[in-house]
């Protein structure tokens, strides 16, 4: 008895010391991962100034009520007037501080970026989930859903939707969010393809594991680094696409400052010629903002 209980307990001691160091080497190799990750990622000097500088954006949109010199909708000058001490940037037509507007111009633009990409990647992950992995009919009806609305031109499609819906912020979100599905789904689509016919797919569903877990939890992480990198030119494209729909007048109304509809005051000859304050700073902001998260998803792609 002595004997067979000393077996299982140095059976036990075995098994949890092979658990421990399983433990341990995947840990080691999650290290490895993520040195090597911030190593390729480092090498591009662009991606690192664009985090820099997107990470001040952020900020800057975030802590808003904090860091704007004066409420946006509030006139606190003269109208049109030059940048002094009062006001770095400016002052618009009607006497509003140019740089608080720009402050939460930046948080209007970046919340449609990231909410509408959202929207985009949770419908196109869902239907390339489920047509890459069912094939057949299934597979069929959402390609060509799929085809058809990236058949019409993109802007051209955006326009028609918000003059039916009508302009305003959370219908521009839904808009976008709405459009950019079908670039993620034949994208999630084309990796599901791949991966299903792995073997560690193959021995999940000779051992029962329900789809939903074989999705989510096998087939899902293998293709979160793709849907990264698209994410991040989704993004850059949304806010390009919120400033021009707020300058053609279909986005963010007035009073509300968006960085698009702060270029909108910008059309007229005169503005453009004697006034560069009322569209440059907006202009540089959409300009940087898109440029770091376009570099960010270069070195992404590179490192991942």
């Amino acid at each position: 008895m002595k004997v067979s209980q000393n077996n299982k307990i140095k059976g036990q001691r075995i098994t949890e010391n092979k658990s421990e160091s399983n433990n341990d080497l995947k840990g080691l190799r999650k290290n490895q991962y993520s040195v090597t990750f911030l190593q390729k990622f480092s090498r591009h000097k662009l991606a690192v100034c664009g985090v820099f500088v997107l990470g001040i954006i952020l900020i800057c949109a975030i802590f808003a009520p904090l860091l704007a010199p004066y409420d946006p909708n509030e006139m606190v000058g003269a109208f049109g007037n030059a940048p002094d001490g009062s006001h770095l940037f400016g002052t618009d037509q009607i006497g509003r501080d140019i740089l608080s507007r720009v402050i939460y111009g930046s948080r209007i633009s970046l919340l449609v970026g990231f909410s509408s990409m959202a929207i985009g990647l949770v419908i196109g992950i869902l239907l390339g989930l489920v047509s890459g992995y069912f094939g057949g009919w299934i597979d069929m009806v959402i390609m060509r859903v799929t085809d058809i609305v990236m058949s019409f031109p993109y802007i051209m499609l955006i326009l028609v939707v918000a003059s039916i819906v009508g302009p305003g912020l959370l219908n521009m979100i839904v808009i976008l969010g709405f459009v950019n599905w079908p670039g993620a789904a034949r994208l999630v689509r084309g990796n599901v393809l791949a991966i299903k016919e792995k073997d560690y797919i193959k021995a999940a569903q000779v051992q029962g594991f329900r789809i939903n877990r074989i999705l989510l939890s096998e087939i899902l992480p293998n293709t979160l680094a793709p849907i990264l990198i698209y994410a991040t030119s989704g993004i850059a494209w949304a806010i390009l696409d919120e400033a021009a729909l707020s300058f053609l007048g279909f986005g963010v109304q007035q009073p509300t400052a968006s960085l698009g509809n702060m270029l909108n005051g910008a059309q007229s000859l005169t503005v453009l010629t004697s006034q560069p304050w009322l569209w440059l700073p907006p202009g540089i902001a959409i300009i940087l903002t898109v440029l770091s998260i376009n570099f960010i998803g270069d070195a992404l792609r590179d490192a991942l």
